[in-house]
């Protein structure tokens, strides 16, 4: 259930970074990555840490580095 002090917790944020090229990795892993926002290798984009994020990352972990904020 909802609450305002809900919407005052800061989220936790994930920085994610493409260490790994997508060339020749399925269409899948693509997809992940366009989907996260990551199109360029060395590209680091900030998401916020949820179940849905983490999903992806254990997806495609062999391609990206992943740090806390």
């Amino acid at each position: 259930m909802y609450s305002p002090d809900m919407a005052k917790t800061k989220q936790q944020m994930l920085k994610i970074t493409q260490v790994k090229s997508r060339i020749g990795y399925k269409k899948k892993a693509k997809a992940t990555l366009d989907a996260m926002g990551i199109k360029k290798m060395n590209q680091t984009v900030e998401l916020p840490d949820n179940l849905a994020i983490r999903g992806m990352i254990k997806k495609i972990e062999y391609l990206i580095r992943v740090e806390d904020k």
